[in-house]
C-alpha cells in the first residue's frame, strides 16, 4: 500500500509509517472516531489498489474516506468503484450515512470519479455523499 500511495508524492517509509499508524489509531485526521478499516483489492500475488476509511464527526459527517488509491494499470477498470462500494457497505454497516473526503480542487479526475458515483460539492477542497446507503442502492 505504501508503494502505491508513493507512487503519487511522498517516500514509501513515510506511507508505511502513516498507514500503520492509522490503522492503529496513532495517528487520526481531525474529528477522527477510532473505528477504521482498510479494503485491499488484489490480483494474483499483487495489491492493484485499496481503500481506507473511518467514523468522523468531521462536516458533521459520520464517516470520511480517507484514501482510495488504484495502480496505473488498473485504472477505470472497476476496481476504484468496487472499493468504494465495500466501503459504503462498511460505513452501513456502522450506522454512518453521510460521508466526506477532501479532494484537491485542481484534482479533476478525482473529482470527477466521486461525483460519478453521487458525490456533491461541500465546500472547494471537501465533497460529501448525504446518504451513502441510497447511493449504493443506485449503484448496484
Amino acid at each position: 500500500m505504501a508503494q502505491i500511495r508513493a507512487a503519487e508524492w511522498g517516500g514509501e517509509e513515510y506511507w508505511k509509517q502513516r498507514i500503520a499508524g492509522y490503522l492503529n489509531c496513532e495517528l487520526h485526521p481531525q474529528h477522527a472516531l477510532p473505528s477504521r478499516v482498510i479494503y485491499i483489492a488484489i490480483e494474483g500475488d499483487d495489491i492493484v489498489g485499496f481503500i481506507a476509511g473511518h467514523l468522523t464527526r468531521r462536516f458533521g459527517c459520520d464517516g470520511e474516506l480517507e484514501w482510495i488509491n488504484v495502480i496505473p494499470q488498473r485504472r477505470r477498470s472497476g476496481v476504484a468503484s468496487e472499493l468504494l462500494r465495500l466501503l459504503w457497505t462498511w460505513f452501513a454497516e456502522q450506522k454512518a450515512r453521510r460521508i466526506c473526503v477532501d479532494v484537491d480542487p485542481a484534482n479533476i479526475t478525482a473529482r470527477k470519479f466521486y461525483k460519478q458515483h453521487g458525490a456533491s460539492d461541500l465546500n472547494p477542497h471537501w465533497l460529501v455523499w448525504d446518504d451513502v446507503v441510497i447511493q449504493s442502492a443506485r449503484n448496484d
